[in-house]
């Protein structure tokens, strides 16, 4: 019986293989925003140097705010990824001066391609493709993008709950990849199951798609801080997850760690070889000190 089949059980685990773990983490990505960054004295003091740093560019946060963050990122050594929200960005004026900033004051050739969380468009951005088509990321030089999937679903693309829409611009973007030569790769919302990401990456191979998968994963952080981001992000079916260990009460107070689902995808993932399944992606929901000391305790396997 295959590991996929023995985690369809109810309440199927795997045992956490330490060294396994400690591969699969290897080369992880974290997020920040601005002021979050802004709180950490040292960032060399919590990650492997060269570790590839998400900017969170919310709604309202200063462009210089951003720049400036991912200046000391990568003054401090690390690689700077700024999120580029289509929908709080006026047009392609305004985000070609976005990435003369990044480029030129923070030395940026990476970013995160995203629709953005906000129900209107600020201006003629809706979708993250419409920022492609204006050729800027070339003109610019960037090197990677990478852009967002959805092992759950995501109804703000299709509204029925499928995943058509969202399948049909995965095959595009990973044509623009094909077209232009950049490196890109897919970066999912966090989940708490193994489950629907093994199944959601299987689908994706044996339709076409190629590209590498970063698969996001919520750092430890308390059980209701989790609950209170899953549902505000849209977390689907995996939130039962930790609505079961809400109702468990030796459970309940202590801290959500996110070892069952990791060791999980790292036992699949060593056991098929070919899989898209490239790097982990932490979201530190309980703090960016928590998820790297975790992270760190993890890799750190003789």
């Amino acid at each position: 019986m295959t590991l996929l089949n023995l985690l369809k059980g109810r309440g199927a685990s795997v045992a956490p293989d330490e060294a396994g773990i400690a591969a699969f983490l290897q080369g992880y990505s974290i997020e920040v925003m601005p002021r979050t960054a802004a709180k950490v004295e040292d960032f060399a003091a919590l990650l492997p140097l060269g570790t590839r740093v998400y900017i969170a560019h919310i709604e309202g946060t200063p462009i210089e705010e951003m720049v400036a963050t991912a200046k000391r990122l990568r003054d401090e050594g690390f690689a700077p990824m700024p999120h580029l929200p289509a929908r709080i960005i006026s047009d392609a004026a305004q985000l070609d001066d976005w990435l003369t900033r990044y480029v030129e004051e923070a030395g940026v050739d990476q970013a995160l391609l995203l629709a953005g969380g906000v129900a209107q468009p600020h201006g003629a951005f809706d979708s993250s493709m419409q920022m492609m088509e204006t050729s800027l990321f070339q003109k610019h030089g960037f090197k990677r993008l990478h852009i967002a999937g959805h092992p759950e679903g995501n109804k703000d693309i299709d509204a029925d709950g499928g995943s058509a829409i969202a399948d049909a611009a995965l095959a595009w973007k990973q044509a623009f990849a094909r077209e232009t030569g950049v490196d890109m790769a897919i970066v999912t919302q966090f989940a708490f199951d193994a489950k629907p990401i093994i199944e959601w990456a299987e689908r994706l191979r044996m339709a076409g798609i190629t590209l590498p998968i970063h698969v996001g994963i919520a750092g430890p952080a308390k059980l209701q801080t989790l609950i209170k981001y899953a549902i505000s992000c849209g977390v689907g079916p995996s939130l039962k997850v930790l609505q079961k260990r809400a109702m468990d009460l030796t459970k309940l107070m202590l801290p959500y760690e996110p070892t069952d689902v990791i060791a999980q995808l790292a036992a699949w993932s060593s056991e098929h070889p070919g899989n898209l399944i490239e790097n982990v992606h932490f979201f530190p929901l309980g703090g960016i000190r928590t998820n790297a000391e975790w992270a760190t305790e993890k890799t750190a396997v003789a």
